[in-house]
């Protein structure tokens, strides 16, 4: 009742009358007072009872359903009740991105019932807090979980014990989920008090999903019969799927799990079982050992019906695999279990940190949104990466697989045991591990020469096309929105990252990296760390041993800022300045050069390793700091015959340009005596000028004649680079009308070499590749160029040996060269072949001649295959969910199915946006793969078209300019490219 209207009826009513007059007021004094206050109590109730509505209905606050309002409350998506009534921002907490500090998680206590009959669980979370700022508020993270009941315990009650309704409760007003937030809150009656401890009691249940995220299941046929398994996949912000915690990397705690399901099951989780006991109803509960402290999203389980084999490394650590029991019976994980048990104890002399659980599970599941994840103690791969079949895998097979094994087993010192602030630096474990990937394999196998060979071709050179581009990013980029941290898991925080680290290795010395590494890790070992860290300890190592760099100076320039710089080094052609000087500049790398995109203000502190040559000798390299935008430095006498090379063995995260008259030199080297310069910089040099080239910084005419002389290489690496940079100008040209120009002179590099190396003998025997790997890499490379670009004698081997298997049911197609083989065959045989090869895609039971052969069948000039292979993927039951996207790239990739894979993946973009989108990797590697190679004006304005109508992201603003970029090369150098070609060779018909 607001205060004026009591102020009318006063004044009316309050009037001298007559006594008569006087009771008839005074009646309806009464009766009007009966009816306000009637009135008063109603609008009291319906204000209470709108009160209570706006708690349990979504408003625009953010706040979801209060608990138990109705089946899966806080799974949907709303917007909110208006939260407590005079309240304001702050006061809300669960408005904020990010989880508030005032409590901090100490331990779980985690109960999971499975039912893998309806794909179903229920559980219970106990949660010890400390609290360390007084709040009504415990807000947590939960997706789309239903939360039966809640209740908090304080002070000595908030033991274990409290959980079974011993004493200590505090009264919880409400609980209510904020799905905009995927946050749980619960409002208590009375203030949390510092200092104290608190114990939250939370039961839930859900689905195990389909979705490769959470919680999830997945299926294998053993013996025909379909079984299924259920595993978890948490990073980085999916732990919230499977039950309410504290979903953020620095709230660290430990974890104690036990697991209830049918006995018919084994139950993995990171530690092993403590205590096993089958209940009355027959259910079987594993109880596991504690965790050490550690983020969320490291925490795993896994039930299956799988089967493992078993090794114990020297200090004592068992290491088993597990995987499906035909996959253990045929011995496909011993490789990986053997080399296992190998790094474990290279990576505790390295880091000279022991490793800190008893155990080490790795577990092969069909299926997976990602390569691996390092989850500590039970590392969950997806089978293709960690089973191999020697009679049929590759040597690049087996390559791939001993990396990704390598990248894991490091993410349990650098990611596991410490573990980043936050997602911004995300680069710290992915780029230490990624560049270790190369460090360990060459321990298990000095002789592949990883770190100073493959590193180049694979890392580097892949990242400086990504890191070229206006959209890229800094690789520590700020993350404010959980929306963000999905972009943070990109090329640029593996690849870069790794190249950064290398540079930053190469600079310190071995000795003194690995004492400032050993020093981060055992100051912040179970705890979380900033880049700012890393920098201190090793700028500690630095000066300990008198070297006065700091090494946060320097690698803040190349982790704050995006992109990478190009070097130009010219020696003096003035009177006034001695020709022993030679001017360096730097400036920013960019594909586009147009000015507006380019960053003007971007200087880097480079470590410009710098050599001179002749025909005969090269100098020993020296080392020069460029600070500035253009410096002049002193060598040595330089004559007129030298030559000069920066970045000695490509250790450096950039690209070095020369005057034409220094490229004319090195050219005129490689032709002369190519083995004068190190093979890292050969293959440095190859990419560099194409890739100088495709900018616009180099004529298109300098690395056409710089590969002339690979017929007389030997040497793998350079063939790689060359095949890389080819594989790019070949999908730029193969659509244009003189394309046989290009592929004439690619043959004419090829074709001698090619021919002396010849093909593999078919291998009998099932042994693993060792000290040949250079050889049959390179053997490799020449039949996968030549077959590509069309020498007959090539196509003629590849039908003849798939004709031989087709007619005699025996495979004796060499394993390393079986991908080529099969894409040729599909691509040159008819309908027959591509029956035949999905067939037996349908019938292998090896994950490396499934996947080969998968990718074979999109090397079909039939258009009707092609549709039909992309329609029939879509399927989960006929083609692997995560290869799909393989499907549709390689699709892309030939010239044939490009505008199929492009109009494909225009028709289903919803339902792949749905599948995959919240996969980290799996939507941008879609979308680069699918646009990469699209380069027509018409191509261009339908991408534009749909970039407009349905976003992508980040990954989308790439893809469009990539293709402006071929579209911009076409215009701008196709013409004096093949004026080059021809001019060079004339165009006549040539036998290859």
């Amino acid at each position: 009742m607001r205060s004026s209207r009591s102020d009318q009826w006063s004044e009316a009513v309050v009037r001298p009358r007559t006594t008569e007059s006087r009771v008839a007021v005074h009646r309806r004094l009464v009766l009007v007072f009966a009816l306000s206050l009637v009135t008063l109590l109603t609008v009291t109730g319906v204000a209470v009872l709108l009160s209570l509505r706006a708690d349990d209905c979504s408003g625009p606050d953010g706040e979801g359903t209060r608990a138990g309002a109705g089946p899966r409350a806080e799974g949907g998506r709303g917007n909110g009740s208006r939260g407590e009534r005079g309240g304001d921002e702050e006061e809300k907490p669960w408005r904020r991105s990010r989880l508030p500090g005032s409590l901090l998680p100490r331990h779980y206590d985690l109960d999971l019932r499975v039912h893998m009959d309806n794909f179903t669980f229920t559980g219970e979370v106990s949660i010890r807090l400390d609290c360390v700022n007084a709040t009504k508020y415990i807000v947590l993270h939960t997706d789309c979980l239903e939360v039966s009941s809640v209740s908090v315990w304080s002070g000595s009650s908030a033991s274990r014990s409290a959980s079974r309704g011993v004493g200590g409760a505090a009264r919880v007003l409400r609980h209510f989920s904020v799905p905009a937030n995927q946050m749980y809150v619960l409002a208590l009656h009375r203030e949390l008090r510092p200092m104290r401890t608190y114990r939250v009691n939370i039961t839930f249940q859900a689905v195990i999903e389909n979705d490769l995220l959470g919680f999830y299941r997945s299926s294998y046929l053993q013996d025909q019969e379909k079984r299924y398994l259920a595993v978890t996949q948490f990073s980085p912000v999916h732990a919230r799927k499977a039950f309410p915690c504290f979903d953020e990397p620095v709230f660290k705690a430990t974890f104690s799990l036990s697991l209830h399901h049918d006995p018919q099951y084994t139950s993995l989780s990171n530690m092993p079982v403590e205590s096993s006991s089958l209940a009355e109803d027959g259910w079987l509960t594993n109880r596991f050992a504690q965790t050490p402290r550690m983020s969320t999203y490291y925490l795993a389980w896994s039930v299956c019906n799988f089967t493992y084999r078993e090794t114990h490394t020297e200090t004592g650590v068992t290491v088993r695999l597990y995987a499906r029991p035909d996959a253990i019976a045929s011995g496909a994980g011993d490789y990986a279990l053997q080399i296992t048990r190998r790094l474990l104890g290279f990576y505790q002399q390295y880091f000279n940190v022991k490793y800190s659980l008893p155990k080490l599970d790795l577990l092969a599941v069909p299926k997976h949104p990602y390569a691996a994840m390092e989850n500590w103690g039970l590392s969950i791969f997806v089978e293709q990466k960690l089973l191999l079949d020697a009679e049929v895998s590759s040597s690049s097979y087996q390559m791939e697989l001993t990396m990704v094994v390598v990248h894991e087993i490091c993410h349990q010192w650098f990611g596991d045991l410490v573990t980043p602030m936050w997602w911004e630096d995300v680069w710290l474990k992915e780029g230490f591990a990624h560049f270790f990937e190369y460090v360990g394999t060459d321990f298990l196998f000095p002789k592949w020469n990883m770190e100073k060979q493959r590193f180049l071709t694979d890392v580097l050179h892949e990242v400086m096309l990504l890191d070229g581009l206006s959209s890229s990013h800094p690789i520590s980029q700020e993350v404010t929105e959980a929306t963000d941290i999905d972009r943070v898991f990109d090329l640029i925080a593996y690849k870069k990252g790794a190249a950064l680290i290398r540079m930053l290795a190469s600079v310190m010395g071995q000795q003194l990296f690995q004492r400032g590494l050993n020093d981060y890790l055992t100051t912040h070992m179970y705890s979380n760390a900033a880049r700012n860290d890393l920098w201190n300890k090793l700028t500690q190592a630095m000066q300990s041993a008198g070297r006065d760099i700091d090494v946060r100076e320097m690698m803040d320039r190349w982790t704050l800022q995006m992109g990478y710089p190009v070097v130009t080094i010219v020696r003096s052609q003035s009177d006034e300045i001695l020709n022993s000087d030679i001017i360096i500049s730097q400036e920013h790398f960019l594909y586009s050069q147009e000015t507006g995109q380019k960053n003007d203000s971007y200087q880097w502190l480079i470590p410009l390793t710098v050599a001179m040559g002749n025909v005969t000798v090269i100098s020993q390299e020296s080392l020069i700091w460029i600070n500035n935008k253009t410096e002049i430095h002193r060598l040595g006498e330089i004559d007129d015959d030298s030559w000069l090379l920066g970045n000695i063995d490509q250790t450096g995260y950039y690209r070095v340009n020369y005057d034409l008259n220094n490229w004319r030199l090195l050219t005129q080297q490689l032709q002369t005596n190519h083995q004068i310069i190190s093979v890292g910089n050969r293959a440095g040099l190859i990419d560099d000028a194409f890739n100088l080239a495709r900018a616009g910084l180099l004529p298109q005419d300098i690395p056409l004649q710089l590969i002339g002389y690979l017929p007389g290489e030997h040497s793998f690496l350079p063939w790689h680079a060359a095949s890389r940079v080819l594989y790019q100008l070949d999908r730029l040209l193969d659509r244009t009308e003189n394309y046989s120009v290009f592929s004439d002179y690619v043959l004419q590099q090829v074709s001698s070499r090619y021919h002396r190396m010849g093909w593999p003998s078919p291998v009998t025997t099932g042994a693993v590749m060792q000290a040949s790997y250079q050889t049959e890499e390179l053997q490799r490379e020449l039949i996968m160029l030549a077959c590509s670009f069309g020498n007959k004698h090539c196509h003629r081997q590849a039908v003849a040996l798939i004709s031989d298997w087709i007619s005699s049911n025996k495979n004796r197609i060499p394993p390393n060269v079986r991908d080529m083989v099969y894409c040729t065959g599909v691509s040159l045989m008819d309908e027959d072949v591509w029956e035949f090869i999905w067939m037996k895609f349908h019938s292998s039971r090896a994950v490396s001649e499934k996947k080969v052969l998968l990718e074979a069948l999109t090397c079909s000039d039939n258009s009707f295959l092609l549709s039909r292979l992309l329609n029939l993927s879509l399927s989960s039951e006929l083609v692997p969910e995560q290869d799909l996207i393989d499907v549709i790239i390689h699709v892309g990739r030939n010239p044939h199915g490009r505008h199929l894979a492009w109009s494909f993946f225009r028709d289903k973009w919803t339902l792949l946006n749905s599948r995959y989108g919240e996969a980290l990797f799996l939507n941008s590697k879609l979308i680069g793969g699918v646009t990469e190679y699209l380069n027509t004006e018409d191509e261009l304005n339908e991408l534009k078209e749909f970039h407009a109508s349905e976003g992508g992201g980040p990954a989308m603003s790439r893809a469009l300019e990539v293709v402006e970029g071929n579209v911009r090369w076409h215009r701008l150098h196709q013409r004096h490219l093949y004026q080059w070609l021809r001019k060079a060779y004339d165009n006549t018909a040539h036998a290859y």
